[in-house]
């Protein structure tokens, strides 16, 4: 099948937007490991399921905390090793809908790094491990999440459309209302519907729903994202302080506060912020902006010790950020 330069752009975009989606909310699953992974635990996680699985190879909660743990880690070198994991779950576990959502989530990132035409063959595979997972479980909203996210990114030749997308909302709607509203957002938020989506998601209750939760918190990062993109400075300061205040336990809010600073020239104002994300989850992300901002106020030495963590802790940084941090440094130390 021979891609349009149109199809191959809309193709790469949907791998793209699904890492996105995937690494930004970075949803435990409602398994027996869910609740330390959402603390961030993750060495514990690791020697609890290493543990497990030594003792029971075909344990489905160990083998979906593990491709987790392999996701969060950020090595591309390990995806095969975690698409194998999820693939053993699906084989012992054919209707456990957190088996399919694994393989989906690991395909999804997969398809970031593989390129358009190896994409193309990992988007079916995508959307029916997703599909599948709703199926077996019509709960599992990280799934039903991920889904949506696939409708809305992926050309119809694939599978996607805005139709399937209003048609998974108006199916969700009938089950959990609020979990309804939560994906119509995400579908208003990809129309550049920002105010709209922000005075929607804080009108719902996500008490009792962790995976509920996430989504929210996601959506608020992603509104404060977008107005920080349009230079809505005031908008993007009001979501991101409120996202602090609701969400402590998360990162995003801080960071986001921190980027809206670096963006308008406040370099040394974001410095605090960009170290109390690092407090709560010290990513390599949060270290390469620490490092430019330090830099930007002619701190070398902290400059170089942030760009050093940058480049030593997990997940790894993406590509362009990686070789700019590796550069800087070279500066930094001649």
């Amino acid at each position: 099948m021979k891609l349009s330069f149109n199809q191959a752009a809309r193709l790469s975009s949907v791998s793209a937007a699904l890492l996105c989606s995937l690494l930004v909310a970075q949803s435990a699953s409602a398994h027996e490991y869910s609740e330390q992974l959402r603390a961030k635990k993750y060495a514990e996680v690791e020697r609890a399921v290493s543990s497990k699985l030594a003792a029971d190879p075909s344990n489905a909660d160990a083998l979906v905390a593990r491709t987790e743990l392999i996701l969060n880690e950020g090595k591309e070198s390990r995806l095969d090793e975690a698409a194998k994991l999820a693939e053993q779950c699906i084989a012992a576990h054919p209707q456990n809908s957190e088996c399919h959502e694994a393989l989906g989530n690991v395909l999804g990132t997969k398809a970031v790094s593989a390129g358009i035409m190896s994409a193309m063959g990992y988007a079916g595979k995508i959307r029916n491990a997703f599909q599948k997972a709703v199926e077996l479980d019509p709960k599992n909203y990280d799934a039903r999440f991920s889904l949506l996210q696939y409708y809305l990114q992926a050309p119809g030749f694939v599978g996607g459309g805005k139709d399937k997308a209003q048609a998974l909302v108006a199916e969700t709607t009938k089950l959990n209302p609020v979990a309804g509203k939560l994906l119509q957002a995400q579908i208003d938020l990809s129309d550049d519907k920002y105010a709209k989506v922000e005075t929607d998601v804080l009108a719902v209750n996500t008490a009792g729903s962790p995976s509920l939760s996430d989504i929210q918190r996601n959506l608020l990062s992603g509104v404060g994202s977008n107005y920080v993109q349009q230079k809505k400075y005031a908008d993007a300061e009001r979501v991101f302080r409120d996202l602090q205040q609701r969400y402590p336990d998360s990162e995003l809010g801080a960071y986001g506060f921190a980027r809206n600073l670096q963006e308008q020239g406040k370099q040394r104002d974001a410095i605090p912020y960009f170290e109390k994300a690092i407090a709560v989850e010290g990513r390599a992300h949060i270290y390469y902006r620490l490092g430019q901002c330090y830099q930007a106020v002619n701190d070398k030495s902290k400059a170089v010790s942030a760009y050093e963590k940058a480049l030593s802790v997990k997940p790894e940084l993406r590509k362009k950020m990686k070789s700019d941090a590796e550069d800087q440094l070279k500066t930094l130390k001649s």
